[in-house]
């Protein structure tokens, strides 16, 4: 059994929306029972393994950034996997991502009736799309939550006080920590997704 930390701890990118990630590496099945789901990412080591053949992005997240706590072993794991392969499914993945904002960008515009649902959609879509670009296209390794802000190519621009509501939204829907959006804020932010999807529209993903 492993236990590692993992993103903005272990990055120095701590901040207001922080919290620690913790991933949990288990034998058996009985060995999740060990842990709760709500506080740790719990994967078999048959699974970390094909996650570092398929190149995944999360294989490269771990590979650069995790900090080992525990080992059952005395071994560190994810050291002794070594790089992962090349990611090889960028293609795939970027367009995923792009459908999911497309999706949530249409019930925004529809209804205000889950917008909080909705904007954290957004937001998982543009930092994921922009995570596996950066890794596939551009070569770099890019996992913080700006990570669409800090594209080489086509950077996202949109105002910080939107860009700050989709990252509140985030953690409200996830984690039920935060304040309530009023409904001005709601309508401001839905001004800046026609600017999202014109950012998503400059890619050319083949």
């Amino acid at each position: 059994m492993y236990i590692y930390a993992f993103g903005s701890v272990c990055r120095g990118e701590i901040d207001r929306y922080s919290d620690v990630d913790l991933l949990a590496i288990v034998e058996t099945q009985m060995d999740t029972l060990n842990f709760n789901k709500d506080d740790y990412s719990i994967y078999s080591e048959s699974r970390i393994r094909e996650l570092w053949d398929e190149g995944n992005p999360f294989a490269w997240h771990l590979s650069i950034e995790s900090k080992l706590i525990f080992s059952s072993t005395g071994k560190d794991l994810i050291k002794n996997l070594g790089t992962p392969s090349k990611y090889k499914n960028c293609t795939s993945d970027c367009k995923k991502f792009q459908r999911l904002f497309e999706e949530a960008f249409l019930s925004l515009t529809n209804s205000c009736d889950s917008s909080i649902f909705d904007l954290s959609t957004v937001f998982l879509a543009i930092r994921n799309f922009a995570t596996c670009y950066s890794l596939g296209i551009e070569n770099r390794f890019n996992f913080s939550r700006d990570s669409a802000l800090k594209l080489e190519s086509h950077p996202l621009k949109i105002k910080s006080e939107c860009y700050d509501i989709l990252k509140r939204s985030r953690i409200l829907s996830t984690r039920g920590k935060g304040e309530n959006f009023t409904y001005e804020e709601i309508i401001g932010v839905k001004d800046c997704l026609l600017q999202i999807k014109k950012w998503f529209e400059k890619f050319k993903i083949n």
